[in-house]
């Protein structure tokens, strides 16, 4: 067997058994090329292989880290992004950046059919999981029910259990979601090199009478989420198109 090979097999094992934990940095390379006893160029060919197989990320100016694990984004549940990964069993923390009474900009308005002078909350977000930063998520919320949810504490509480404590009724919502580049305020967010891939999610939630209630808008890092979705004869509908210009 190849050199790098047998390099690429033995950390490859060692991620599988825990040894090097989801998101945590391995040696820098001129120590891992010590250990094994070869140049850098054989170390940095294992490398290439382990990131191949989906088992580091490897930052430029940062290091080697041990690939997070990928969590699955649910097109078919009606729940929150968080709510969504508690139910796969990880731990998620939130960091409230914003909540706050503003009014609405026209291009939210426009998307919850409302007025531009009307006021909403605005609640910004930062969810990690997995060792790291991952979901900077903005959602504005229009009167009523914004004017109640002053007091909720959103660190704790995800949005849509919030609406449900006060008897407010969700039926559907419409997402789209689209590959981007994060942008240079995302990357101070997410703590994440500007132009890194993202999955950009727009939801608009509806009340049973049809009325636009909320607006999201999620920047999840590509490296850290996949979509996936339960196909059925009846049930979730996906519907693929090009992606419109920004």
């Amino acid at each position: 067997m190849a050199r790098y090979r047998a390099i690429a097999a033995d950390l490859a094992a060692k991620i599988r058994d825990g040894h090097y934990a989801p998101g945590e940095a391995l040696p820098a390379q001129r120590e891992l090329s010590a250990a094994y006893g070869v140049t850098l160029m054989t170390l940095r060919q294992a490398l290439r292989e382990l990131d191949s197989e989906g088992l580091i990320v490897q930052r430029p100016g940062k290091g080697t880290f041990v690939a997070p694990p990928h969590l699955a984004y649910q097109l078919g549940s009606l729940r929150s992004l968080a709510d969504d990964l508690r139910e796969q069993g990880h731990e998620v923390r939130t960091t409230v950046i914003d909540h706050a009474e503003r009014r609405l900009p026209p291009r939210i308005a426009a998307r919850l059919r409302a007025r531009e002078s009307e006021t909403g909350l605005r609640l910004e977000r930062v969810r990690a999981f997995a060792g790291r930063r991952a979901i900077h998520q903005v959602s504005w919320v229009r009167e009523p029910p914004a004017d109640r949810l002053r007091d909720v504490d959103f660190t704790t509480t995800s949005l849509y259990a919030a609406l449900a404590d006060l008897g407010v009724a969700v039926a559907r919502a419409s997402e789209t979601i689209r590959p981007a580049v994060l942008d240079a305020g995302g990357a101070r967010q997410l703590d994440e090199d500007e132009g890194a891939p993202v999955l950009v999610s727009h939801r608009i939630t509806y009340g049973p009478d049809g009325t636009a209630l909320v607006a999201d808008r999620a920047t999840i890092l590509g490296s850290m989420m996949q979509v996936t979705a339960d196909r059925a004869a009846t049930g979730l509908s996906l519907h693929w198109g090009a992606t419109p210009a920004p």
